[in-house]
């Protein structure tokens, strides 16, 4: 197929996604006072939480089915292209300092590699293959989760992706911003949050990139709400890495337990700084290595660990 050819299809499938639509009411926008312009972006940012509401029951399926295998040990990986796959990079490389995970437990894969977090890697979303061997080199389970993003729901990088996953035995998700798109029948669980046309024909990072950084947040938070990474609403999983965690620590033990600060400087001390276990020895009156102990026998999950704790 020569290279005409090709770009006359792709400009076909573009002209029937609502993601590529023109707004004729905004043709004159570049001569609107400032003022008047953010106030159309503002309403138009305000409809994408309600697309993501009226996907909910499937977002809610595919999280279900990812804390099930990742409870087993399994990953969870995010793969896309441009804005898709830099929000999927950001959600994965928050995981570690915000929950604690394990190296390479949450993964972010981007087409043209880490280069293309800060460069625009020509032609890298049409490889196809390339996710296929990006994938490859995780060695896929039937544990693992992919998540394929792309706003088009076309994109060949993330329908790759996605298809070498399945191939594999994972679970596969996939999250686009049209309906009926090839990356959502390619997957277990389509995820397709319809935010229509875009203030600006064809920048996807704005109404369609908000609506992906709001499901990723589903994703990876609730995820590790089932997992116990938090207890109640606390992050208790966290790991103080500078000054601005060590303190954020200190106010989640006090928040969980009332405990006085000399001993919640204690029980952390005595933990080597663990947040859950520290909230255990104050809580369930238990030395560190009991509490370590109990959460060892209760996953990780500190409710679980207080009730066997208080039980005894």
């Amino acid at each position: 197929m020569s290279s005409s050819t090709t770009l006359a299809a792709l400009r076909a499938q573009l002209a029937h996604l609502t993601t590529e639509a023109f707004r004729p009411e905004l043709a004159d926008i570049d001569r609107l006072p400032t003022l008047d312009i953010a106030t159309v972006m503002n309403a138009d940012d305000a409809t994408v939480a309600t697309a993501v509401a009226a996907r909910l029951p499937a977002i809610a399926a595919a999280i279900d089915a990812t804390a099930e295998r990742m409870s087993r040990g399994g990953r969870l990986v995010y793969a896309g292209a441009g804005t898709a796959g830099r929000l999927g990079v950001l959600d994965a490389s928050e995981c570690p300092p915000t929950f604690a995970t394990e190296p390479g437990r949450v993964v972010g894969l981007i087409a043209g590699g880490p280069e293309a977090l800060v460069t625009a890697v020509e032609g890298a979303e049409d490889d196809a293959t390339a996710a296929a061997t990006d994938l490859a080199a995780l060695s896929l389970t039937p544990d693992d989760t992919v998540i394929g993003v792309s706003a088009s729901g076309r994109t060949p990088y993330a329908v790759g992706a996605v298809t070498h996953a399945r191939h594999a035995g994972a679970l596969t998700v996939g999250l686009s911003c049209n309906k009926d798109s090839a990356l959502g029948a390619a997957a277990d669980h389509p995820v397709e949050i319809v935010v229509g046309p875009e203030l600006i024909t064809g920048s996807t990072r704005l109404k369609a990139g908000t609506a992906q950084k709001l499901v990723l947040n589903m994703f990876s938070t609730i995820t590790m709400i089932r997992l116990g990474k938090t207890y109640g609403n606390l992050m208790v999983d966290l790991r103080a890495s500078n000054d601005k965690l060590r303190a954020r620590s200190r106010h989640i033990v006090a928040l969980a337990t009332g405990a006085p600060e000399a001993e919640i400087e204690a029980a952390l001390a005595d933990t080597g700084g663990e947040v859950k276990q520290a909230i255990l020895v104050l809580l369930a009156g238990v030395d560190a290595a009991a509490a370590g102990r109990l959460l060892a026998e209760a996953g990780g999950h500190l409710r679980v660990a207080l009730e066997a704790a208080r039980g005894r």
